[in-house]
């Protein structure tokens, strides 16, 4: 198969006829092999009667519906988990990513033999309190990541399969797509400016709370990237310095208290107080360290999410070929008693 096409859906049940006839004409007018995998968020509008509906018009679309809203982040991964094509794009469903920017982004993939390809809405079709706020958030990811990607956050892009299989992304940390890939040992990272289109239904499901939240999950995902496998480097680090700090403040107190001229008592000293908690939470971060390194990545729980029921025709059919199959064995099986009964009267 040539591309897997994973959509993330949260009510958005105005758009998805559009979209699907939309990529559909694409796909066959480039000749690709296709799937898309249409992901319902615990969508709680008609999206999932949309996606059925528009599963029976085209056998390549698959939808995967969960029981409640679970966020983006969620709804790739599971489309990742899903996706069978040698290219895996990725796509909002609200009709801002234009589906005619798939050859290009897979002529990207399999030609230049990119790793991954991120969108650049160059020309924004936002309001400029989302554009703004935009801009200088990509600056700071940039700075701190050393990713010269202009659009972090673009939810065009495209994937080598390798590439989807061999990351996991929870929580928050769609955005950070780029930095987990090139941390995974995916280096090859391109960009290429899309068309971005006004949003034509509904409205934004992401407010301003998102920058706040981003933040905290590029924390996180440089601190993963970095000491997810040894966190003792980090806690451990960290740690010893303070704890060291503490101590050389400790044999300064000692000194000064039996070799200095005027004797003063250690406990009245704000040394004594500084060197004592910088002691104490050096060992805490040491040990925890220690604990950190025991837990390290073996949840099991991270990527569990509860599907509440999914849709696949070609599934489907296979089913209903078995039971076809399998009446036909119960039918030859109830009928041959009766032919061996009549050769046997035949003998007699």
């Amino acid at each position: 198969m040539d591309i897997s096409i994973i959509v993330p859906v949260y009510n958005e049940e105005e758009s998805l006829r559009e979209l699907s006839a939309w990529i559909a004409r694409v796909m066959k007018k480039n000749n690709y092999s296709y799937e898309i995998v249409m992901v319902d968020d615990g969508s709680s509008d008609s999206s999932w009667n949309e996606i059925l509906k528009c599963g029976q018009r085209n056998s390549n679309i698959k939808g995967i519906r969960f029981r409640r809203n679970y966020g983006k982040s969620a709804a790739l991964q599971t489309g990742f988990e899903a996706a069978q094509g040698n290219v895996v794009i990725t796509m909002d469903a609200d009709l801002q990513d234009s589906p005619d920017e798939i050859p290009e982004l897979y002529k990207m993939i399999r030609n230049d033999g990119y790793d991954m390809v991120s969108g650049w809405k160059k020309v924004r079709h936002d309001p400029l309190h989302k554009r703004i706020p935009s801009k200088f958030y990509n600056a700071t990811v940039r700075k701190m990541s050393g990713i010269k990607l202009h659009d972090m956050n673009c939810g065009l892009k495209a994937y080598k399969l390798d590439v989807v299989k061999n990351i996991e992304i929870y929580g928050e940390m769609h955005r950070y797509i780029p930095i987990i890939a090139k941390w995974a040992g995916f280096k090859k990272i391109g960009e290429k400016i899309v068309q971005h289109y006004a949003r034509k239904f509904g409205k934004s499901k992401f407010g301003m709370e998102r920058y706040m939240k981003g933040y905290l999950d590029l924390m996180t995902v440089l601190f993963v990237s970095r000491y997810g496998k040894r966190p003792m480097h980090f806690f451990g680090l960290i740690g010893t310095l303070v704890f060291f700090i503490g101590f050389i403040i400790t044999i300064f107190l000692i000194c000064t208290k039996y070799f200095g001229e005027i004797y003063i008592s250690m406990t009245s000293r704000p040394l004594f107080y500084f060197a004592l908690l910088a002691m104490v939470l050096g060992t805490i971060l040491f040990v925890g360290g220690f604990l950190a390194e025991l837990v390290c990545r073996n949840s099991t729980e991270r990527n569990k999410y509860l599907i509440w029921s999914t849709y696949d025709p070609n599934a489907q059919k296979k089913i209903q070929r078995e039971r076809h199959k399998m009446k036909a064995k119960k039918t030859d099986e109830k009928a041959q008693p009766a032919e061996v009964i009549s050769n046997k009267a035949t003998k007699e």
